[in-house]
């Protein structure tokens, strides 16, 4: 993973939406909510105001509230130039052009989770622009993201924010447990987060690892996974074995894969590689690891052993993202070739299909949870639903402006909510499950 000096912070600026911004002809101020002097309560209200609804999006209104019918440009043509436009970041020249012959053709007539809300006040910001796991959801109206120095919760049914884990001044555990760093942390960037029931961990630029139990008050866990000077923790993956326990993967830039047991905070396995892990998942069964990093070649790894398996041939460039289908048999790698490749545990020669994104790399894979979708995000503007039933043959093309900081199903894969951030329209979007329902008239 590209580095990152202390003292940065990432502002996507060729990526951004500043040239609409500046075709723009305001007859009112909009753009200058949430600067005004009576602070966050009159920012957060106002953008409640400019939240774009179901019913809204239906009578014709954008659905991150753009303002196409005043601005000197159209939709179409805006999209046009972003797609001639947009950088995409590559490790290795070219590799997203030379990618693009091993994909196949999709059917992008998919209709699998319909609009339901845009709100403009929840804005999770993205601090380096590789790394896109800020945004989580526990159920299909709980959502957990990062911005700026604070996790927060989101009720999509109050339409309420709270702060959850504020990483700004010192952050302490308030339990004790072998291994944790009492002194705790102070002034933690965070690269990534992760939760999942009601376990919440933060991930920061120097090792750090922040482990808070949802509704319990403090901190109960805090180590530094790394001394290294390249210590950043690229990704953490939270998951249940068979048996019930509650693991968690680190994946770090000093090579290293450390997992710990979370019902007593300890580490129990420390793997490491001759690249930057950027990015792992467990199996379903947690027998096998997929560890994705600096490198086109992915592995499969024995995750008792740490052994490798299989190597995953076919990407081209640097891997930031993985997942595993449920049935446990097939999991799905993204690429900076702009490409996620899927691949089956039963023969590992080459992989069963490779998709494409439209213009950058693919920086986040989820798969709901009944296995019937599977959601890939690139760095901006497009996320894909994929019909798993049909072969990955028919998706869905969800189409908007903004660098996506996470893309996440509920639980129950009846919402979809996808994090963008965008200095004047960042917003979290909510998808609903699409259901066809019908009904019998009765006579009487």
């Amino acid at each position: 993973m590209s580095r990152y000096h202390e003292d940065d912070e990432y502002v996507a600026d060729e990526y951004e939406m500043e040239d609409l911004d500046d075709n723009m002809d305001y007859e009112t101020n909009d753009r200058d909510i949430g600067s005004d002097s009576d602070g966050d309560e009159y920012e957060y209200m106002s953008n409640k105001l400019q939240d774009t609804s179901a019913a809204q999006a239906r009578r014709g209104k954008d659905i991150q509230g753009i303002p196409w019918e005043r601005l000197s440009i159209t939709r179409e043509k805006y999209r046009q130039t972003r797609l001639e436009q947009y950088k995409n970041y590559e490790n290795i020249p070219q590799s997203g052009e030379t990618s693009e012959k091993a994909c196949k053709a999709t059917n992008k007539t998919g209709m699998f989770y319909d609009f339901r809300r845009s709100s403009r006040s929840v804005r999770s910001k993205i601090l380096h622009f590789q790394l896109r796991n800020l945004v989580w959801a526990t159920s299909k109206h709980d959502v957990y993201f990062m911005s700026h120095s604070s996790v927060y919760h989101w009720s999509s049914l109050k339409s309420k924010k709270t702060e959850v884990l504020n990483l700004y001044g010192r952050v302490a555990p308030s339990e004790n447990h072998p291994g944790s760093l009492q002194e705790g942390f102070t002034q933690t960037q965070v690269s990534t987060i992760a939760v999942k029931d009601n376990l919440l961990v933060v991930g920061g630029f120097k090792g750090e690892l922040i482990c808070k139990i949802l509704g319990r008050p403090g901190v109960s866990f805090c180590t530094r996974t790394t001394y290294d000077e390249n210590a950043i923790t690229n990704a953490l993956d939270i998951c249940t074995t068979p048996s019930g326990a509650v693991h968690l993967t680190a994946s770090n830039n000093d090579c290293g894969l450390r997992e710990f047991d979370m019902e007593n905070f300890r580490m129990t396995k420390h793997f490491r590689f001759p690249w930057p892990v950027n990015h792992t998942s467990t199996s379903p069964d947690g027998k096998l690891l997929t560890v994705v990093g600096d490198n086109p070649e992915g592995l499969l790894v024995d995750s008792h052993s740490g052994k490798t398996v299989a190597s995953l041939k076919g990407h081209l460039d640097f891997s930031f993202a993985s997942a595993w289908h449920p049935d446990g048999q097939t999991f799905a790698t993204g690429n900076q070739d702009k490409t996620c490749r899927v691949w089956d545990v039963r023969n590992l020669s080459e992989s069963v299909t490779a998709l494409k994104g439209n213009i950058g790399a693919i920086r986040s894979i989820r798969y709901s949870s009944d296995g019937r979708f599977m959601a890939m995000a690139e760095p901006a503007d497009f996320v894909h639903v994929f019909d798993v039933k049909s072969g990955y043959q028919t998706e869905q093309e969800i189409d908007f402006f903004g660098e996506i900081s996470g893309t996440t199903f509920s639980p129950d894969a009846e919402s979809l909510f996808i994090g963008v951030w965008d200095r004047e329209y960042g917003s979290l979007l909510e998808m609903g499950r699409k259901r066809n329902n019908f009904y019998l008239d009765s006579l009487f």
